[in-house]
């Protein structure tokens, strides 16, 4: 093992250390390959500022909780400062299929990702900021952490108008989201991440934060919508670099810290073993569908006849359980389709992934199995059943 990488696993492990900072709100910035990191210190005094040079999501959602696992965080606390290329971010408790629109994330090649704590749904790109505090059970203080943040702001651009809200959200006048919250408690540590948004792209944001699927009924964390805005749109001169620089410093000050800022790179498994593992799982389908809440889905399918362009409705009701269709009831009128198909559809879904692409390959061949008459209404119905799934 290289020394540097030594040295680098000993600090997030527990050694005490301090970096200096510049003075002034500019960040120091120190690599994670650098030959002198930290210097010994007192260990209850010892802070730690990272930035991940990755903009993947599930490799910035992994090194949290590589963190969270490994590093002794009653010896440290930390601040993680992250961004990711375009994403969906889901609760740990919520469902994808009333939160985003899945079909327009496909269209965009935007991924969606469940992260391990709780809270809402969050759009991320490049000109949303991540902050993740990590400290013990002990200390964890979610108002203290908003506090630097709307401290920083008020610091660099004094005519901004940012509050902490008892939902624990940054509103700016009083009126425009610029931060949600939500966090992690172990039984010893804690996180408490949340975001800060500088220049998203709020068209995309509000494209893609919108139901899939009509009429689920589920127990799963609805979020709550808000008016959102950029930091940028009421303080257009504000720089990533000035942003930064003062969040550190009003960490440091609040804290009673001393840190420089620490880039890291979550791809390194020999500064982060086993963190690779842990991005896959956040990747896989059984984690990030596979983990939703029960739920149930009741609708009306509008049904045409593209040949003789009758029109006729359905009924659909579901029950998902892991992702997984667990039960299928279709009520079809009839003169438009004989029992027997609709029977054989539903039959056909249950056990199948409650997913457009599963369920389609699932049905193909019952599509493929009847007579031209029949065949063009029952693809109709296989269309209606197969878009509600996103």
């Amino acid at each position: 093992m290289m020394p540097h990488t030594r040295r680098t696993l000993s600090l997030l492990r527990g050694w005490s250390g301090v970096c200096r900072c510049q003075t002034g709100n500019q960040p120091s910035r120190t690599s994670s390959s650098s030959s002198s990191l930290f210097m010994a210190s007192d260990s209850s005094r010892a802070g730690l500022i990272l930035q991940s040079q990755s903009t993947d999501v599930y490799q910035n959602l992994a090194l949290e909780d590589w963190i969270d696992a490994n590093v002794d965080l009653q010896q440290r606390s930390i601040l993680l400062l992250w961004k990711n290329r375009p994403a969906v971010v889901i609760g740990r408790h919520q469902n994808p299929w009333t939160e985003c629109n899945l079909s327009a994330m496909r269209r965009a090649g935007i991924p969606l990702a469940r992260r391990r704590s709780g809270g809402g749904t969050v759009f991320h790109d490049l000109g949303n900021l991540n902050l993740t505090f990590f400290t013990s059970k002990k200390a964890y203080d979610r108002q203290r952490n908003l506090k630097v943040i709307t401290e920083a702001l008020k610091l660099l651009r004094p005519g901004l108008d940012v509050q902490a809200t008892d939902r624990l959200d940054i509103l700016l006048n009083g009126h425009y989201k610029i931060s949600g919250t939500a966090s992690r408690l172990s039984r010893k540590s804690s996180y408490h991440h949340c975001t800060l948004l500088h220049s998203a792209d709020r068209s995309a944001l509000s494209t893609v934060l919108r139901p899939s699927c009509p009429g689920i009924h589920s127990n799963a964390t609805p979020s709550v919508p808000s008016p959102v805005a950029n930091l940028l749109d009421h303080a257009p001169t504000l720089q990533w670099e000035e942003l930064l620089g003062g969040l550190m410093h009003q960490y440091n000050a609040e804290f009673g810290f001393s840190s420089a800022l620490t880039l890291v790179n979550p791809t390194d498994e020999s500064t982060f073993p086993g963190l690779s593992r842990t991005a896959t799982e956040l990747r896989s389908w059984d984690w990030t569908f596979g983990k939703t809440p029960k739920f149930s889905v009741q609708t009306l399918l509008d049904l045409t006849d593209g040949g003789t362009s009758a029109c006729s409705s359905a009924q659909l009701h579901m029950e998902v359980k892991n992702g997984l269709i667990e039960s299928c009831e279709l009520d079809v009128p009839v003169d438009w389709l004989p029992r027997r198909l609709s029977s054989e559809l539903t039959n056909t879904l249950v056990g199948e992934r409650f997913c457009p692409h599963v369920a389609a390959a699932a049905v193909a061949a019952l599509l493929r199995s009847e007579s031209s008459e029949l065949q063009a209404r029952l693809h109709n119905l296989c269309d209606a059943v197969l878009s509600v799934m996103g």
